[in-house]
């Protein structure tokens, strides 16, 4: 018999109603039987899209078509990148928007070299750490909602790094597309759809935290109402910004109308973020770093982001046979949860803003290290751990989008509001909400990742890149908070151990584990909990249970699009998987 495990923690919210929606599916699954493919594995959802000249890979049909329209005009794969984003702004709002961060890996075909782009914001720096742990009166964590969950977006400067070392056509160009969608309106999918209606059920929850929400109603409801699937949602506030940064730049953002706007909201909402911060922000150049994996080496951005623990998974995993283990069996689930387990507690102790903390970066990719760690692995039982009763980090909302061109440029580019619609805080008459990525800091004393004024949080979002033999192999990422991590290594696994294409590797099903130690003090209690999509066999269930995993129904999976470049043929093959409402698409 199924249970429905007890939910006390807000941060457990999101997963709540994944699980809700699993257990009301069940009869339905029960009576429709899925159809069957011709060719290929049964459980993929689609074949790869594949084309020549260039591909486009989002969570919105509608952005894929506006990267693809860029590259028709001779666009890059980066100004492609921009207008999808852009749109994304507009089309699925909960996940994403010009009031979060930005990160991004860029492979340069003139340049024949990876870049990284590092394009989170930083804290305000009039809110000193004991005046912040005055106003929380002892709290454990920053609140979720509200003005002390945001810090500096960065997302626009992000945008305008990438277009002035990458980009080709005009700004303006790339804002266009997204400008008519907020001014004429666009149809809502079916996903977003849901997740926008269960994101409005939880601030309006907790809209006592949230300061003039009748801004976000405003700006985000039809009528009072959260926008059905289908419905079409205008926002002509968003339309009248992006025109603003078309005309002036990422300066009419971070120094002209728009920071003065924001700057006047802030004083009137207790918000401690000031004109001051805002111009005060940069983004970084960073230097992707990588471990070898079976021969292909993959590519991350080093922290305040959490991109490392995937290659310390990989470096933990290479010395198994993982084929001969058998994909999803018990034996192989077990020990990539496991794998998991240990990376992420190093993700819990170091991983930071790097201008505040000295991260053993070398030490932690070593070989030597992940040796000593792979003897702490049980191939028989769960390992458990003491919990020191802080909250658990908070699931992310994230989109992602990879996008590549005639020429072989290809960007990763992952942004993101942080929880879905973000602190709940929508400045007058700019039709955006500012993240919570501030929520992510911790307020113990000494940690890698305590709170301090202009220091840049704990980061959950991190974009992928794969090469082989000097080559783009592979530019991709899987959305959702602390399952990215886990959410790439299954879609290597996939592809590198069992063959899978690009499009198989997406759709097949997953395990998340949650629980682990987290960078906001959280200490893992009892070896957390472990969520199995529809796919797994009850017999490894079962066997998981007897190895003393706490299987939960279900969880939060991700999102993943990807695009896959075969070298022999000179051929793009795109993904975006069953789980979200997104496309990829090519020509």
């Amino acid at each position: 018999m199924m249970k429905l495990y007890s939910i006390n923690s807000p941060s457990r919210l999101f997963t709540g109603f994944w699980q809700l929606l699993l257990l009301l599916s069940l009869p339905a699954m029960a009576q429709t039987g899925k159809g069957d493919r011709i060719y290929g594995s049964n459980f993929a959802t689609r074949s790869p899209v594949v084309a020549q000249h260039g591909m486009v890979a989002t969570a919105h049909p509608l952005a894929s078509q506006v990267g693809l329209d860029i590259l028709k005009q001779g666009g890059s794969a980066i100004d492609a990148a921009i207008a999808a984003n852009a749109a994304l702004g507009v089309l699925e709002p909960n996940n994403c928007g010009i009031g979060g961060d930005l990160f991004a890996i860029v492979w340069s075909a003139k340049d024949q070299k990876l870049y990284g782009l590092n394009a989170s914001g930083r804290s305000p720096g009039g809110l000193k750490t004991e005046k912040l742990k005055t106003i929380l009166n002892d709290g454990k964590a920053i609140p979720l909602y509200g003005p002390l969950s945001v810090s500096v977006p960065g997302a626009v400067d992000g945008w305008f790094e990438l277009h002035k070392r990458f980009g080709k056509l005009p700004m303006k160009s790339l804002l266009a597309p997204g400008i008519r969608y907020a001014r004429e309106g666009a149809p809502v999918p079916q996903v977003i759809a849901y997740s926008w209606q269960e994101a409005v059920r939880r601030l309006e929850a907790n809209r006592s935290t949230i300061q003039e929400f009748e801004n976000f109603r405003r700006t985000f409801l039809i009528n009072h109402q959260v926008p059905k699937a289908g419905q079409l949602f205008k926002n002509p506030d968003l339309a009248k910004t992006y025109e603003k940064i078309a005309l002036g730049g990422r300066d009419a953002f971070y120094k002209g109308t728009i920071a003065n706007a924001i700057d006047q909201y802030a004083r009137k909402t207790g918000l401690y973020l000031r004109k001051e911060d805002l111009a005060r922000h940069t983004s970084t150049w960073v230097n992707p770093i990588s471990v070898n994996y079976r021969g292909y080496e993959v590519y991350e951005l080093p922290p305040n982001g959490q991109g490392i623990t995937v290659l310390q998974m990989l470096n933990l995993l290479k010395t198994y046979d993982l084929k001969q283990l058998g994909h999803n069996s018990a034996n192989y689930l077990h020990l990539l949860t496991e794998v998991k387990k240990l990376a992420f507690e190093d993700r819990a102790r170091y991983f930071a803003d790097p201008e505040f903390s000295k991260i053993p970066l070398t030490w932690l990719l070593s070989e030597k290290y992940a040796t000593q760690r792979r003897k702490l692995i049980d191939p028989k039982q769960a390992a458990k751990r003491i919990d020191s009763n802080v909250p658990p980090l908070r699931e992310g909302d994230t989109t992602y989008l990879t996008v590549a061109d005639d020429e072989g440029n290809i960007i990763s580019l992952i942004q993101s509001n942080m929880l879905e619609f973000g602190s709940g805080l929508v400045p007058d008459g700019l039709g955006f909400v500012f993240h919570n990525r501030g929520t992510s800091f911790n307020l113990q004393a000494g940690h890698a990742n305590e709170y301090k004024p202009g220091k840049r949080p704990f980061n959950t979002i991190i974009p992928a890149f794969v090469m082989k033999n000097g080559e783009p192999f592979l530019s991709f990422g899987v959305m959702g908070g602390a399952f990215q991590p886990q959410g790439q290594v299954q879609i290597l696994c996939n592809l590198i151990d069992f063959g899978m294409n690009v499009q198989e590797a997406g759709d097949a099903a997953r395990f998340s584990h949650s629980g682990s130690s987290e960078p906001i003090g959280t200490i893992m209690l009892d070896g957390g909990h472990l969520a199995l999509e529809s796919g797994i066999s009850k017999e490894v269930r079962d066997e998981l249970e007897r190895r003393g995993h706490h299987l939960i129904p279900s969880d939060f999976f991700g999102g993943y699009q990807a695009i896959l470049f075969d070298s022999t043929n000179r051929v793009y093959h795109g993904a975006s998987e069953m789980r979200k409402d997104g496309q990829a698409a090519g020509y």
